[in-house]
């Protein structure tokens, strides 16, 4: 799109950013409450020379990203919870073959088929544990169709930078919201491209890291030889059943993301400077939390607002270091019977109570909800989780 002020939705957002990033493949199957971006970037790719395939199915959908990232695209899929689920084994072979795409989960009501068209956000913890075995993971979630735009680029920035899948976590209502989205002009967006061997094609190794602990990446009909396994493999990619080999693989793995998290991490804070209560809340849930400070402030109770962008990396000792000097309390408003509440409680190491204000799914809180809660914590009438 040219360089502009629009009025659209979250989803159309996400696909202006995807192209904007420089995504030229698109797999994907169509599923509530995510088609829009199908439809985008179907109407779109033919104008940028793109290639959009609608798979048969969610399983062909990220084998085929896969398959279009090592040819040397940028590629991205999107999906719901349903989907997702299907995506895990190949979710996991990615990670494991560090292989740079974009994933987009637009949340709905579940388990199973659950709520088709209504916003949930029960899929946090699969994000991270979802595929078997210990692993870094980059988790972004999106408050605003902005943020679908402006966060669909960091996560193919993000992808490329450290050679992994990276999810960008956004539910119903964000996805179908409507609000002003910025386009900014292409010269003032940072575009990451992924980094490329140096040495010759004789001497290169396609797993042996740089110091930043990612190993520069060849691509097919590029000149240099490459093998991509799921199995624990050595610096040259071939298999190795070897405990050594495991370890110093897994460890980097993981290391590649938790040794960048600085760079990886983002939250907002709001009013926390001298909250005594501290809402914490993403995506939807995170503008009705907002609104709730305001009228709990209005009414005397200090209360503050820390919104998670990254998940994962999730920002841990923001939240202990707030436990730590004197925060009375944590709400955690999600949309799911409790899953990042738990962070929030292991975090705290004890400083503070955690409290959770849970939804099923079908809307999300109102910030009324939100500061009832807040009374009850403030007087002491509340028991923590």
């Amino acid at each position: 799109m040219k360089p502009d002020t629009y009025f659209i939705d979250g989803n159309t957002a996400c696909a202006e950013g995807a192209i904007a990033a420089g995504c030229t493949f698109f797999a994907s199957y169509p599923i509530t409450p995510a088609t829009e971006i199908l439809e985008t970037m179907a109407k779109r790719f033919p104008e940028i020379h793109g290639s959009y395939l609608q798979m048969e199915d969610e399983l062909a959908s990220i084998a085929a990203v896969i398959g279009a990232s090592w040819a040397g695209r940028k590629a991205m899929t999107a999906t719901s919870g349903p989907g997702f689920s299907l995506m895990m084994e190949n979710y996991g072979f990615a990670l494991m073959t560090e292989t740079p795409c974009v994933i987009v989960n637009v949340m709905r009501g579940g388990p199973s088929t659950g709520l088709p068209t209504m916003v949930a956000q029960g899929d946090v913890m699969q994000t991270r544990w979802g595929t078997h075995g210990d692993v870094g993971v980059v988790v972004y979630c999106p408050g605003s169709p902005q943020e679908m735009f402006d966060m669909t680029v960091e996560a193919f920035n993000t992808a490329e930078r450290y050679r992994l899948p990276v999810v960008l976590l956004s539910d119903a209502v964000v996805a179908h919201m409507t609000e002003k989205v910025v386009i900014p002009p292409k010269e003032e967006l940072d575009i990451v491209n992924r980094k490329k061997p140096k040495n010759s094609p004789e001497e290169y190794l396609p797993y042996c890291p740089d110091e930043d602990l990612v190993p520069p990446m060849a691509c097919a009909g590029e000149g240099y030889g490459v093998h991509v396994t799921g199995l624990t493999h050595d610096e040259r990619g071939y298999p190795s059943v070897d405990e050594k080999t495991q370890t110093f693989l897994v460890t980097r793995l993981i290391n590649k993301i938790r040794k960048n998290s600085d760079d990886i991490l983002k939250y907002e804070e709001y009013k926390v400077d001298d909250a005594e209560i501290i809402i914490v809340a993403y995506g939807s849930v995170s503008r009705s939390a907002r609104e709730a400070v305001d009228m709990a402030r209005a009414e005397g109770i200090k209360v503050g607002l820390l919104r998670p962008i990254t998940l994962w990396p999730f920002p841990e000792d923001r939240i202990y270091e707030l436990a730590a000097k004197g925060v009375k309390a944590f709400l955690v408003a999600e949309i799911n019977f409790g899953q990042i509440v738990y962070e929030v409680q292991r975090c705290t190491d004890g400083h503070c109570p955690t409290y959770l204000a849970p939804r099923m799914g079908g809307s999300i809180h109102t910030p009324e909800e939100l500061v009832e809660r807040l009374y009850g914590i403030n007087e002491g009438k509340e028991g923590s989780n």
